[in-house]
């Protein structure tokens, strides 16, 4: 494919000797050091799941998904933890919705309301760079995704995004032919034909990038705060402001 690539065969073997050398000491059987790990000392295990519950390969937007299990199941399939051992499940939600690359999107908005959350929120494509897809915060794919993690809190992150709104939307519930569905279609032909049930709430237009503590917050911000708290039934532990770590407001 490649006829005029030059390879140093020898020194690339070389350098990944080398590599190796330094990886040895930290080769552990993995299985065996966890259950140390959970039998040993009391100590607090963090997982971090990698990409979002949609991109499930079981329980995503197939074929749009990839090839593992990012909800939390990934936990005992890919570390090998007893069910039994997962303590507390944290779900990390923007305070609106994204995609990269195609797929349904149902709450999508391809206007200037898109153009401004992915240009406030410099909505980009980590691997790919390509410009994310964005629309209004739909709890129909959040409380699908409390049905299959069980979360015992959420972080609601980005929230100084929506600052320079008048009105935000969020999607409520889908319809389809005209009748409500309380689920999440799995089959991605259904889920392009829904229609959203939006609810608008009164934007606080201020910024909140320097707000540290819930009282700082703008009233209509703690309103849609709570708005998204009550319909998920899940609490809200943290909202994010910002980029920095201090940017990140502990509610309890």
């Amino acid at each position: 494919m490649f006829p005029s690539l030059q390879v140093d065969v020898e020194a690339q073997l070389k350098e990944l000797q080398e590599y190796a050398e330094r990886i040895r000491p930290m080769v552990r059987d993995g299985v065996y050091f966890l259950f140390e790990a959970l039998h040993g000392p009391p100590k607090s295990i963090l997982v971090e799941g990698a990409n979002a519950a949609l991109l499930d390969i079981d329980f995503g937007t197939y074929p749009f998904v990839t090839s593992s299990n990012c909800t939390v199941g990934g936990v005992c399939t890919g570390l090998g933890i007893p069910p039994q051992n997962v303590g507390e499940v944290f779900g990390v939600v923007k305070a609106y919705s994204t995609r990269v690359g195609i797929g349904a999107f149902p709450t999508e908005q391809s206007n200037d309301v898109g153009e401004l959350l992915q240009t406030r929120g410099h909505e980009v494509g980590v691997t790919t760079g390509r410009k994310r897809r964005c629309g209004w915060l739909d709890l129909v794919i959040l409380r699908y995704a409390n049905m299959i993690n069980g979360f015992t809190a959420f972080a609601l992150t980005k929230l100084d995004i929506l600052d320079v709104l008048e009105e935000i939307k969020v999607g409520v519930a889908y319809t389809l032919n005209g009748k409500k569905i309380p689920y999440f279609p799995a089959n991605m032909e259904v889920l392009q034909q829904v229609e959203v049930e939006y609810e608008s709430l009164p934007g606080w237009k201020s910024d909140t990038s320097a707000c540290r503590r819930w009282e700082e917050l703008p009233a209509n911000a703690q309103k849609y705060i709570r708005f998204v708290e009550n319909n998920v039934s899940v609490p809200i532990k943290w909202v994010g402001v910002g980029k920095a770590r201090e940017s990140m407001i502990q509610l309890f």
